[in-house]
């Protein structure tokens, strides 16, 4: 088995029109008669990247990747002064996603998705079962406000308290006893560009702290791009405090959907950002997915263990 397949180029991309004022960039890489398979970044705000072309076999599958609504290649951008995100939800994503899968020309597909990816593939899926033909997950949360609230109001506090010291002290006084997502997303917007840039920091320094184990010090690089940093945050700190745009615990619920789809979860014992018990509460709600642990990973799926399981699963599922 390989870690990953060699890179490879787009053999076609483009832009689609999705409404609203909405150009979403998409692009399709591998052998265009393959079994249809579809990736969904993280974030929500990360983008697509060519490393996640390489986690199926390029022979046997067509692959389509695309940045979700405000971020990537994708226009507007969320990093606009004037950003305008109120048609920028979850459910405007799978609605994207069905266009996509229409102007493509699929009729069902694999979906792969990773931490926010995740809960986006299990909205889709539940609300489209018959378009979809298997689920490979990883980091997987089920869009619980419990884990919300873990990761981004002070429920990692104690493994990292003076991390999360440096993100409550960047906030005015006046807001260092309420809400830090509603706090650092007005601040994302305010009219001054460095009280803008400053939340942005902040915000993604907090972000580098989870998602690899053992944790790692300093600002994940990708985060070193202003662009990015500011869109990233605004799109992350506006699914936040809408709570995803899901009932709490609705994946869980209506996960019976899923009854006839069979998947992988794979996730990190050591997942800070989407802890192992999101992934079996799934795994229960959804017995044709199989639940793959890696023992000594965190949440990033660069770590070779996730990326050896998620090429696994693939592979499972390219068929003869």
């Amino acid at each position: 088995m390989t870690d990953l397949y060699p890179p490879i180029e787009p053999d076609a991309r483009g832009m689609l029109d999705v409404g609203e004022g909405q150009l979403v960039y998409w692009e399709s890489c591998g052998n265009p008669a393959g079994r249809p398979a579809l990736v969904l970044h993280g974030g929500p705000g990360s983008g697509c990247t060519p490393r996640q072309r390489r986690l199926f076999d390029p022979d046997r599958y067509r692959v389509v990747l695309f940045d979700q609504r405000g971020c990537g290649r994708s226009s507007p951008h969320a990093s606009e002064p004037g950003a305008d995100l109120s048609t920028n939800t979850t459910w405007h994503l799978v609605a994207d996603i069905e266009r996509m899968r229409e102007h493509l020309g699929v009729d069902r597909w694999l979906v792969l998705g990773g931490s926010w990816g995740s809960d986006l593939a299990l909205a889709y899926a539940e609300r489209y079962p018959d378009r979809v033909t298997e689920l490979v997950l990883w980091g997987a949360s089920p869009g619980r406000r419990e884990d919300l609230d873990r990761l981004f109001r002070g429920g990692l506090e104690p493994f990292f308290p003076q991390q999360w010291e440096q993100l409550i002290e960047a906030l005015p006084p006046n807001d260092r006893g309420g809400d830090p997502v509603d706090a650092v997303h007005r601040l994302l917007f305010d009219p001054d560009p460095e009280v803008r840039r400053s939340a942005a920091t902040a915000w993604c320094m907090w972000e580098s702290v989870t998602p690899d184990w053992p944790p790692t010090p300093g600002l994940d690089e990708r985060y070193e791009d202003p662009r990015f940093a500011l869109a990233f945050s605004r799109l992350v700190t506006h699914y936040v405090r809408h709570d995803l745009w899901l009932e709490d615990g609705a994946l869980l619920r209506g996960a019976g959907a899923l009854a006839g789809i069979p998947g992988v979860i794979v996730n990190g014992r050591f997942d800070l950002q989407s802890p192992l018990g999101g992934a079996w509460a799934l795994h229960r709600a959804w017995p044709a997915a199989d639940l793959v642990i890696v023992e000594d990973a965190g949440h990033g799926y660069t770590h070779h263990g996730i990326t050896a399981e998620l090429v696994r699963a693939t592979d499972r599922f390219a068929g003869p």
